[in-house]
């Protein structure tokens, strides 16, 4: 088997995609993560059967079924079955606290919560309004009685099969979650056909063909790591999911699970060459890599160590994989040219399009039907401001060259990319705006040693208060995902505004990290290292 999947317009959905793929190769591997191993059949009946599951505790077309859960065998099997039964998953990201969960669930009006334990807690903070679930399932140990006020219930053996709704390509297969910018996360609908065209054209630029092992260790709960396994289903290629990515053991797993394409972020690849060279990292079979942020300067170098050509490319959870190019079309400093099927603009505040060479806003439009996002959920003022004149604006800067290559300037949102994660500047603002001794603060990225971006605050305090770096970062621990909880602060009499009063944050990110900022990191590590210079005095017989 050699041929792509291809499917009529009508029949691109998760389930159509899925018993397309089970008539041609049952037996085929297919997606493995720690023990569990699945061939084409076997996702079918596990697919169907926890759609049952569903189906017995009162899920039905259209509602919302969020998951809070590490990479692992459920996690894959309820977005699917979700998928398969016409309902809508919410993944939410493991990173999220009390505040953002509570959110996402009642802005998705989520009609049932799978949790695994250990993230259960975290409800106690989700806020006074009733959360909207009528139950939770739990992975793992199930606290006993109700956890903030709905019933906590084990996970459920899968029930008998149920049929394949009905779908259409334009019907939601999931809700993502995307950082805002001047307001709170924006959740994305994702149609089925997105989800079928995010396949067809990564494996096309990654050159993907049935003898493929897609290995990643991004997590489930993003696209990317999604992706993956609609590329596995669209080639016949099997997908290797490894739960978390660890420098010390990414190129043995890459070994172990015959890995021939992997997926990195920015920042993993200068923390992968920053380790020391060991044998595996030429002993795998890996030939191509999506690298999309990694420094220019690195991808060459990591491709003479360690075998792997990395491909830059640009698409968003919003649209699809819009622009690149194969290993054979990468040019240095390039995102790559338009694919197939879609449309791209530079264009200035007005939308005028740009002449090449000039930067401004990329804004892009597909040609076949549902294959960008179709809003965002319970918010039609964003939707109509995202996509107004019938292009979604991506708030990126670029530059297009006379060749029709592009190349990323920046960002024009507000919004900020840290490790893979986008952080939204005005959610990290609520939460320090909540301290009660802090007047105003402003958020914004700086540069970063790994790529992407470090986030910064700038805090005034109230009069007469007593507020230091190190009190702030204790306040956020609870209350933010760990990657959003800012590494560097400037406690500061005022901020830069306009005549309106308007935060000028161009004014700090231009500033930038100074001679007084409060840098986390260096302080930890001052820390550890008088710690364990204290350690080693205390040790008898050490001969300090």
């Amino acid at each position: 088997m050699s041929a792509r999947l291809i499917l009529p317009p009508a029949a691109r959905t998760l389930p159509r995609m899925l018993l397309a793929a089970a008539d041609r190769a049952p037996d085929r591997p297919l997606f493995a993560v720690g023990e569990t191993r699945w061939s084409v059949a076997q996702a079918v009946a596990a697919v169907s059967g926890r759609a049952g599951a569903l189906a017995a505790a009162g899920i039905q077309r259209g509602d919302r079924v969020a998951v809070l859960s590490a990479s692992r065998a459920e996690l894959m099997e309820l977005v699917l079955a979700c998928g398969w039964l016409g309902a809508i998953a919410v993944p939410i990201n493991t990173a999220a606290m009390g505040p953002q969960i509570g959110y996402y669930l009642r802005n998705a009006g989520a009609a049932l919560l799978v949790a695994e334990a250990e993230f259960l807690a975290r409800l106690d903070h989700a806020g006074p309004e009733p959360l909207p679930m009528l139950t939770i399932w739990c992975l793992g140990e199930p606290p006993a009685g109700s956890i903030a006020g709905v019933p906590v219930e084990p996970w459920p053996e899968r029930a008998d099969p149920v049929a394949a709704a009905d779908l259409g390509p334009g019907d939601s297969f999931a809700i993502l979650y995307t950082s805002g910018t001047t307001g709170p996360s924006k959740g994305v609908m994702c149609p089925h056909a997105q989800y079928y065209w995010w396949g067809h054209n990564t494996a096309d630029l990654l050159e993907i063909g049935p003898d493929d092992g897609l290995a990643t260790t991004l997590p489930l709960f993003h696209i990317n790591a999604l992706n993956t396994f609609a590329q596995a289903l669209v080639t016949g290629a099997r997908m290797h999911l490894e739960p978390r990515f660890s420098a010390s053991g990414f190129w043995p797993a890459m070994v172990a699970a015959g890995a021939t394409r992997v997926y990195l972020l920015g920042a993993m690849v200068p923390i992968l060459m920053s380790r020391p060279e060991t044998p595996e990292e030429r002993a795998h079979g890996v030939t191509v890599g999506l690298g999309p942020g990694v420094p220019a300067a690195m991808i060459e170098a990591f491709r003479v160590r360690t075998g792997v050509r990395l491909l830059e490319g640009y698409g968003s959870t919003e649209t699809n994989f819009v622009i690149g190019a194969p290993a054979s079309g990468q040019k240095p400093g390039s995102i790559g040219r338009v694919r197939p099927g879609f449309e791209a603009r530079v264009v200035d505040g007005e939308d005028n399009a740009l002449p090449d060479g000039t930067p401004g806003e990329l804004v892009l439009r597909a040609d076949a039907p549902f294959a960008f996002a179709t809003g965002y959920f319970g918010m039609p003022e964003k939707t109509v401001e995202a996509w107004r004149n019938l292009w979604f604006h991506t708030g990126d800067r670029v530059i297009r060259d006379e060749d029709g290559h592009f190349r990323f300037v920046d960002r024009l949102k507000d919004s900020i990319r840290r490790r893979g994660e986008n952080i939204s500047s005005h959610e990290v603002e609520q939460v320090l705006l909540s301290h009660p001794a802090i007047e105003t603060a402003a958020v914004f990225p700086v540069g970063s040693d790994l790529a992407e971006d470090e986030v910064m605050a700038a805090i005034v305090p109230k009069a007469g208060a007593s507020l230091t770096p190190a009190d702030l970062v204790a306040f956020c621990g609870p209350r933010l995902p760990r990657f959003a909880v800012p590494r560097y602060i400037d406690i500061v009499a005022d901020l830069p505004r306009t005549e309106n009063g308007k935060v000028q944050k161009f004014k700090l990110r231009e500033r930038g990290v100074g001679p007084g900022t409060w840098d986390r990191e260096r302080v930890a590590a001052q820390s550890s290292g008088a710690s364990a210079s204290a350690n080693t005095g205390a040790q008898p017989g050490s001969g300090a």
